[in-house]
């Protein structure tokens, strides 16, 4: 697999998204939302306060922009350039928030922690919370082992989620109310040498094969409905996440850290986008 450079000296590059025929994706850690063109020029669309990590992104039916603030334990709605609160998770999840898909309708559903990971090492798991279009939330699935990247898919009756203190995917029906039943655990091997195996951001393809990004086993993957990993690739440093992208959507792009932990972070930014070109295009959120 030929990797590309797309875009180099970000911190935490994370959540890439293709939406309304661009590339968006998060710098965690330079509290930054990004546009990124084709040519790898990026354009700074929200910058947050130094106390906030935005992390998970996605849009409402209206078109605006909602992000998971990991810090302050908030979604936020961006409006007309302006950073509001959508809906304030604290009271369900007081330690860290993560990652998001938003459905069609403007549900969000946004994973976490079940501790604070930066400053302890007490592992907890936690549940996914719903967030309705009104910004209502509630948690929606049983405890999980740091829930983290999520996909859904094109029809939006399938939500797939990344489990990655379990080594695991999990695949939940979605009923017309937006409640989680049927989980489904995949558990996935291992790539050779590594200790675990740590499935982080996912996106789906056209034949409901997620790739998924592995940053402790250092490869990308292709994983079948079953959990089979059907393909596989090295990738230096850690990939954090992927989708797939651009007019066709068979561009896989892949947000490389060059550290997994906050209190290892380098003084120069090491953080990069990679893109390479797949056969099979994409499909659903995100």
């Amino acid at each position: 697999m030929t990797l590309r450079l797309v875009l180099d000296g970000l911190h935490m590059p994370e959540c890439p998204r293709w939406h309304d025929g661009k590339l968006w994706l998060t710098d965690m850690w330079a509290h930054q939302i990004l546009q990124v063109d084709a040519d790898g020029t990026k354009h700074v669309v929200i910058q947050f306060p130094d106390d906030e990590d935005p992390a998970g992104i996605g849009w409402l039916p209206d078109g605006r922009m909602i992000v998971v603030g990991m810090l302050d334990l908030k979604v936020y709605v961006v409006d007309d350039g302006t950073i509001g609160v959508h809906s304030d998770l604290s009271a369900i999840n007081p330690h860290l928030l993560n990652d998001m898909v938003v459905a069609a309708d403007g549900t969000a559903y946004v994973s976490g922690f079940g501790w604070n990971m930066w400053e302890s090492s007490d592992f907890a798991p936690s549940p996914l919370i719903r967030v309705r279009p009104d910004g209502t939330a509630e948690p929606v699935s049983e405890p999980m082992a740091a829930p983290n990247g999520m996909a859904l898919t094109e029809d939006g009756e399938t939500l797939v989620v990344a489990e990655p203190g379990g080594g695991a995917l999990n695949r939940f029906t979605v009923t017309d109310d937006g409640d989680l039943i049927d989980r489904k655990v995949l558990p996935l091997e291992k790539a050779p040498g590594a200790t675990f195996v740590t499935p982080d951001g996912i996106c789906l393809d056209a034949e409901d094969h997620v790739w998924a990004a592995d940053p402790m086993g250092g490869r990308m993957m292709r994983v079948a409905p079953d959990g089979t990993i059907v393909e596989q690739f090295p990738v230096d440093d850690h990939p954090l996440a992927c989708v797939l992208a651009g007019p066709d959507r068979r561009t896989l792009y892949i947000a490389v850290g060059a550290v997994t932990h906050k209190r290892e972070m380098p003084a120069q930014p090491g953080g990069r986008l990679l893109a390479t070109e797949v056969t099979v295009p994409g499909s659903g959120r995100p």
